[in-house]
């Protein structure tokens, strides 16, 4: 079998482990990797040449930036200054958007939605309407801002590295802002005006003023005898009865069993427990924490939490106690198993309760997604202007003076860890490691691909079919190709496969290759039809109460205006 069948046969099987989301995308790519070595389509000594990369090493050292000035509020103050406080919901929709695609094009993209989420609430709550009318727009806004400069996504620099190595220059810092500006200005205009009125509104408004679900335990100090009375009472009480606990393990309760005392109860109710527990005679573990300082927030775990596969009894001990989980959300309903034992996971809600200060540190530090709450992050103005400083001296150096993105910002990296302006624990917490092993892994797939001769013959097939063909319906062919692969793959694994295909195929096509290269580009951020094509759109399903189809239906327009936007774009500039 040939080398080009080989390296053919291993990306597809990548790719169907990729859509199984059976599998971690960086073990993945790994196993793809030691299939190219077993198979001898890359050597030892290259296998592992990824890791040592300009744009993996330019990704990492960008993350620790990027949450050095996240971290340090300025991101947050400039939000709320730009975003009118007296305003119609359309304008400060408008503004809202135009802030989170800015935020975005420098600094990470679920930075900038944990920035702006809050935000986003409290627009759509003041304007009596349910955060769904803001919550997806605003995850689509973070994705459009990050088409718009070389630091904007990992995938960026994939293709600026691709570029470097077929045809000798990376891509300049802002190459790709003419094309990825005029997209964000369409889209950004579509959400606002049109984009949000597409989403379905399921509830009444009525029930838009009625608090979320939550979940919580509450404990019996004496016995029930008669504890076939206790579901009636539920009901009137408005709560449900999910599970019952003793000694940690679930109890199933026959027919006249009594409940005894100490047993907890695993209660789901639009209630916070202390109510509830009063309208049952029940206790309220958490009941002394409800002083009259203290505010609850209801907050996401975010990607790249630290909390992450952790107990929620953690989020005490690492705020000294001053912080304390009074409730959980949905997922805890279906699992229904004691709230000690269950592990925090990307995307649960959690109720905190502490004072106002307390939780905005905290929830930064830890990347919670307030929801329900909007605290600003207090501003330390000295540490942040001295931040800022390093960034745009980062950025400076490789706009001006043509030093690499890797370099420039490792340098920024190194300067903020020696003066301590981001926390020491922050320094390597801030690195989505599985990013910069799926970047590490695949890009010798990547190159296996195109040394082995299967992207030679993959573009010669896209160039057979494009063959003859407008520029204009070329680069939207490609852009959409590309589109439709990032659905199914890690926006950073269609980079890496897409970038020398359309270079390859815009040689065979007589096409500007960085035409080809941006129609590509465009296409692996445009993640706008499905809930798991960007951890953005993931993050905000919950807390908006979207369902699956709810993407493709507001996204399915916004995605033919990125396309033809891109396309149009390109085709006047190449």
């Amino acid at each position: 079998m040939s080398q080009a069948a080989l390296s053919a046969i291993i990306l597809v099987g990548a790719l169907l482990l990729f859509v199984s989301e059976r599998v971690r995308h960086d073990l993945v790519a790994l196993l793809a990797l030691f299939a190219c070595l077993l198979l001898g389509l890359t050597t030892p000594v290259k296998a592992f040449q990824g890791f040592a990369d300009p744009a993996v090493l330019a990704v990492a050292a960008i993350l620790v930036v990027g949450r050095a000035v996240e971290l340090s509020g300025i991101a947050g103050r400039f939000a709320h200054v730009l975003i009118p406080e007296r305003a119609s919901f359309g304008v400060r929709l408008s503004a809202l958007l135009i802030v989170a695609a800015i935020l975005s094009a420098f600094m990470n993209n679920i930075a900038a939605l944990v920035i702006t989420m809050p935000l986003a609430t409290e627009i759509a709550r003041s304007s009596k309407l349910a955060p769904a009318a803001t919550l997806m727009p605003l995850a689509f806004a973070t994705i459009l801002g990050g088409m718009t400069t070389l630091i904007g996504t990992p995938a960026n620099l994939i293709l600026s590295s691709v570029r470097e190595n077929e045809m000798g220059a990376p891509f300049g810092f802002f190459t790709m802002t003419p094309v990825g500006a005029a997209v964000a200005f369409v889209g950004l205009g579509y959400l606002a005006v049109m984009g949000w009125r597409l989403l379905p509104v399921r509830e009444s408004a009525a029930q838009r003023g009625r608090p979320p679900w939550r979940v919580y335990e509450l404990s019996l100090t004496s016995a029930m005898p008669n504890s076939p009375l206790l579901l009636p009472a539920m009901r009137s009480a408005a709560a449900r009865l999910l599970s019952v606990f003793r000694d940690g393990q679930r109890v199933v309760l026959g027919d006249g069993e009594s409940l005894l005392a100490g047993d907890r109860l695993l209660i789901l109710s639009r209630n916070n427990q202390w109510i509830t527990a009063e309208r049952l005679g029940l206790k309220a573990d958490t009941y002394e924490a409800a002083n009259p300082g203290a505010v609850t927030a209801r907050v996401a775990v975010a990607h790249g939490s630290f909390l992450i596969g952790l107990p929620h009894a953690e989020i005490s001990t690492r705020s000294n106690g001053d912080l304390v989980v009074v409730a959980v959300g949905p997922r805890a309903a279906r699992r229904k198993m004691p709230l000690n034992t269950l592990r925090i996971e990307a995307g649960d809600q959690i109720y905190i309760r502490g004072t106002p200060d307390t939780l905005a540190r905290f929830a930064t530090s830890a990347r919670l997604l307030e929801i329900d709450r909007l605290d600003p992050v207090p501003v330390a103005k000295a540490r942040a202007v001295a931040i800022l400083g390093v960034f745009v001296l980062s950025i400076g150096a490789i706009v001006g003076f043509g030093v690499s993105p890797a370099l420039a910002f490792l340098a920024a990296a190194v300067i903020l860890a020696a003066t301590r302006l981001i926390p020491t624990d922050e320094v390597y917490r801030s690195i989505d490691w599985s990013v910069i092993v799926l970047l590490a892994a695949m890009i010798p797939v990547g190159q296996s691909f195109e040394t082995s001769g299967a992207a030679a013959i993959a573009a010669q097939m896209l160039g057979n079919a494009l063959g003859g063909l407008p520029l204009v319906l070329v680069l939207a062919a490609i852009c959409a190709v590309t589109l439709l692969l990032s659905i199914f793959l890690n926006n950073v694994a269609t980079a890496i496969i897409m970038g020398p295909l359309a270079i390859d195929a815009a040689q065979l096509l007589h096409v500007s290759p960085d035409a080809a290269l941006l129609s590509v580009l465009i296409g692996t951020s445009a993640d706008f039809l499905t809930p798991i094509g960007h951890q953005n759109n993931l993050l905000v399903m919950g807390p908006g109460g979207y369902r699956f189809t709810d993407y493709a239906r507001m996204g399915a327009v916004l995605v033919l205006l990125v396309v033809a936007t891109a396309a149009v774009t390109l085709s006047l500039l190449y």
